[in-house]
């Protein structure tokens, strides 16, 4: 990619797989409804699979693409998914191939121009490409989710790549020429325990820069306090994230 990748995700991608939040079956559902075929769909910058393996419910066959080589080293097995290490502007995606083109919290560190030239070639005449991300969490609880609030804005809020502002205001600033089409809401939420909830914040880039520029595991202080109110280790409490979603095709 033009500008340079930077793989924010390796020191902790075996933690991104264990513990992200997963993406609501109705959505992926809601996007193969909209294709006029289901023979291929592309995941570009999969992570861990998470979207891939939402997609191959509905798709023939599924390309799950990133340049994070860790992160594909962590990838979800599925029969219908064929990984591989690849920069989004730069697809080993056949012309004219794809029904959909999916980016799942992952636009933002795109080259735009150089990967919307790329979605062009690939997809077919038609084809759709949806982008999502899902923002910063609440926390049943309103102390507990005061504590996850001052932790995310400001003892990691120096540690977040700059790319992060375009999650935290959905997308809405990013560029996306493509027919837009209208898309419901969908739902992004789970039940966790305490040490999920932990695991989730070791997974975040800024926790592992905070770890590499002060020497120690912020997330561990955070536990301190929150046990106070987490009496019970086996309790869960419901955790919500705002998802925006971007849909749009090429002409049809």
């Amino acid at each position: 990619m033009s500008k340079g990748f930077r793989d924010h995700f390796s020191s902790v991608s075996s933690d991104y797989v264990k513990n992200r939040p997963t993406y609501p079956l109705d959505l992926f559902e809601w996007l193969a409804g909209q294709c006029m075929s289901r023979d291929l769909a592309w995941d570009c910058g999969t992570g861990n699979g998470q979207a891939a393996t939402g997609l191959a419910r509905y798709f023939d066959r599924v390309l799950a693409t990133d340049a994070s080589t860790s992160q594909i080293a962590q990838a979800i097995h599925h029969p219908k998914i064929e990984y591989r290490v690849s920069p989004a502007e730069s697809c080993c995606l056949d012309n004219r191939s794809a029904d959909l083109v999916v980016i799942a919290q992952a636009l933002h560190w795109f080259d735009l121009d150089h990967f919307y030239t790329e979605v062009t070639r690939g997809l077919k005449p038609g084809g759709l490409v949806a982008a999502w991300s899902y923002g910063v969490l609440m926390v049943e609880g309103e102390e507990v989710n005061a504590m996850v609030q001052r932790f995310y804005h400001n003892e990691l809020g120096p540690y977040w790549p700059p790319e992060r502002r375009h999650v935290e205001t959905g997308y809405r600033d990013l560029a996306f020429p493509f027919t837009r089409i209208p898309a419901p809401s969908f739902a992004m939420s789970a039940s966790w325990t305490l040490e999920q909830l932990l695991g989730y914040f070791r997974s975040w880039s800024a926790t592992a820069y905070f770890i590499e520029d002060k020497g120690f595991d912020p997330v561990s202080n955070l536990e301190l306090h929150l046990r106070d109110y987490w009496k019970d280790v086996d309790q869960r409490r419901a955790i919500e994230w705002p998802l925006a979603i971007l849909v749009g095709s090429t002409t049809r």
